[in-house]
């Protein structure tokens, strides 16, 4: 560090001072631009390279985030209210579909089994009512609105024991028991146990209750997940489904994983001005979770444009600009300007395109701009 501090100084003191102009008169030096002798020009290791016609736009960079595959996961709530007394389940353990994964004792089964039987009652005397009104009503012995009332007084009941019958029902899935009350929560899915948020003792509101019900179990499978990209409304006409997809994200730096494109969002998002492009990336090694971040890389057609290489362009507050070579001066120096430039940043690999300030042929520093930067 010292030596190359040492290496901008000495630069610093003829680089940027009054030179000769071509015709060998005094010339003050511009704030952007540096004037250097070829010694310097190599002690400073620049590395110039002309602009010109390059492949672009074969790779779409994009910010992701991995999530789970929304039909290889579940979140288990609790349609009754109650108190949890025992856990059955563990994160990371393997559970198979209908297996309990916790004990409640809810006083719910009991209103369940209770409602069964009034409504059971409830129709039995319904029946008798209508099948009496409908005697009299043959012999002329009942009005007409007796009968009709009694008719959709049968019909009430007999839909109230369906509902009821259908909830108790539910409820026995789960194991339910019209003594003890306690309710045997079950795995919707096979699959592991990924999240517990259910402990002993904690109360909790049924899915049918009033109040908002919490998420006890998360279980599911994470030998594939989805990779969810956000791709800007400029990018989306050239990313097609079947497209591949690779993935880095922060936890492995050095590593990818391979996917396509799979889906292609139809909104945007009002605020980022994005679109969600989902991808599934095999998972068996198990490194990815869901919420991690990372970038995906999207390939899409090329296109031939004027471009510079991606290392070329440096920015100045929210400028890229970059540092062209001009012709040199009588006396040996080589002047480098400063240009502010327009570049599509977003197109992948190595060249970005150059829609403004640098024409094809005009040799462009690509190594040792930051240096030749800190000098002016």
């Amino acid at each position: 560090m010292r030596t190359l501090l040492l290496v901008i100084l000495a630069i610093g003191g003829g680089g940027c001072g009054g030179t000769s102009t071509a015709a060998g008169t005094p010339a003050e030096a511009h704030p952007d631009e540096a004037w250097l002798t070829p010694q310097q020009v190599k002690d400073l290791q620049l590395v110039v390279e002309p602009a010109g016609q390059q492949l672009v736009g074969g790779v779409i960079r994009a910010a992701s985030r991995v999530t789970f595959d929304d039909l290889r996961v579940a979140h288990v709530f609790s349609p009754v209210t109650g108190r949890i007394t025992k856990i059955l389940a563990q994160p990371g353990q393997r559970v198979k579909k209908g297996q309990p994964l916790c004990v409640l004792q809810s006083p719910d089964l009991g209103s369940a089994i209770s409602d069964v039987a009034k409504a059971q009652g409830t129709l039995l005397q319904a029946e008798k009512d209508w099948k009496r009104q409908k005697d009299l009503l043959e012999v002329h012995a009942a009005a007409q609105r007796d009968y009709e009332n009694a008719q959709a007084a049968y019909v009430n009941a007999k839909a109230e024991l369906e509902r009821a019958d259908r909830k108790a029902r539910m409820l026995r899935q789960g194991g339910g028991d019209t003594v003890t009350q306690e309710y045997m929560l079950p795995a919707p899915i096979a699959g592991e146990v990924i999240m517990r948020g259910a402990n002993p003792g904690l109360e909790i509101q049924g899915q049918y209750g009033s109040g908002s019900a919490v998420e006890l179990f998360t279980v599911g499978e994470l030998d594939r997940v989805w990779v969810l990209a956000d791709v800007f409304e400029m990018d989306l006409p050239r990313i097609k489904k079947g497209a591949p997809v690779s993935v880095s994200v922060v936890a492995y730096p050095d590593e990818t994983f391979a996917g396509q494109v799979e889906w292609i969002s139809g909104a945007l998002d009002p605020v980022s001005r994005t679109a969600k492009v989902r991808c599934s990336i095999e998972n068996a090694s198990g490194k990815l979770h869901p919420e991690m971040y990372g970038t995906a890389l999207i390939t899409v057609g090329s296109d031939t444009k004027l471009a510079i290489k991606r290392s070329a362009v440096l920015f100045l507050g929210e400028q890229p600009v970059v540092f062209v070579q001009r012709a040199s001066t009588l006396d040996g120096q080589v002047r480098f300007e400063r240009r502010v430039v327009a570049v599509e940043e977003l197109a992948g690999g190595d060249f970005v395109p150059v829609t403004r300030g640098v024409s094809p042929g005009e040799k462009v520093v690509v190594s040792g701009n930051l240096l030749l930067s800190g000098m002016l």
